[in-house]
């Protein structure tokens, strides 16, 4: 079986590199994906509370026979359920949906500066990580300004900010904000919906290689630090993104993806909730 690298939190927490996301997959078709993925490799399962399939996941998980100390499992707290009170709720919600007694991490999955709760949402997950319910905390798709103001109040650190971040939008000065911080990156969407898949330089780089171009453009996240967690239903393509650890991008190779950035955004995408 694949050895998947891990990535060290700032809490000295180990997290598998390479995981498994079910964005847009619905619930009745997320336990057969993630039993799929389990089956190949995967230990590390990234959901969601409004992705509404964390029943699902957890399904999946019951039916596997894997020992719960060898997977790492992630939800997130929804704008709807932020608040001190209301994310305690919404984490005890998504433990019974997945029918497990703690999470390894948490996050808060957008800032939704609106609703001007994040800050109280942020208490309720150090109060859940100081109570021992949970191994880590982090946040989803905060920018930088975001994440002074938050840690400006917080005693605790994110783990991780996830946010989309593939080949042409590399989330630059949420990366450099991460790496100052000791916040680890997560990308969502790594592989951009298959968008950049037809890329020139991404096919040329692959037939070089004997690869696919989802293998050049995972092998380009994983070898510049980040963690990654491609969503597919398919378990040949499942099986696929997984197999990303026998061979090496060149800095010329790493060069010609990180010049496929089409428009300098720096922030994460406004487009409706995402991942």
């Amino acid at each position: 079986m694949t050895t998947i690298p891990t990535i060290t939190l700032n809490n000295a927490i180990e997290m598998p590199q390479l995981g498994f996301g079910v964005f847009q997959v619905p619930d009745a078709e997320t336990t057969a994906a993630v039993a799929e993925a389990l089956k190949a490799g995967y230990r590390s399962i990234d959901t969601a509370a409004i992705y509404g399939n964390e029943r699902g996941v957890g399904q999946a998980i019951a039916d596997s026979g894997i020992d719960r100390g060898e997977l790492f499992i992630t939800s997130k707290v929804w704008n709807a359920d932020q608040g001190f009170e209301e994310t305690l709720a919404a984490y005890d919600a998504s433990l019974e949906k997945l029918g497990l007694d703690y999470l390894d991490l948490y996050l808060i999955h957008w800032p939704a500066p609106a609703n001007g709760r994040f800050i109280d949402t942020w208490k309720a997950l150090e109060k859940l990580y100081a109570d021992g319910r949970v191994r880590a905390i982090g946040v989803s798709n905060f920018e930088p300004d975001q994440m002074e103001q938050l840690l400006a109040e917080a005693t605790v650190v994110p783990v991780v900010n996830q946010v989309e971040l593939h080949p042409a939008l590399q989330n630059r000065a949420v990366q450099a904000f991460g790496a100052e911080h000791g916040i680890a990156t997560e990308a969502w969407s790594p592989l951009a919906q298959g968008a950049a898949l037809q890329d020139p330089s991404v096919l040329a780089i692959a037939e070089a290689h004997g690869r696919t171009p989802a293998q050049v453009i995972l092998r380009w996240h994983l070898q510049q630090g980040r963690i990654v967690i491609p969503k597919s239903v398919t378990p040949s393509r499942i099986a696929e993104n997984l197999d990303v650890f026998g061979f090496e991008l060149s800095a010329d190779e790493l060069s010609a993806i990180d010049a496929l950035e089409k428009d300098g955004r720096t922030g994460p995408h406004p487009a409706t909730f995402n991942g």
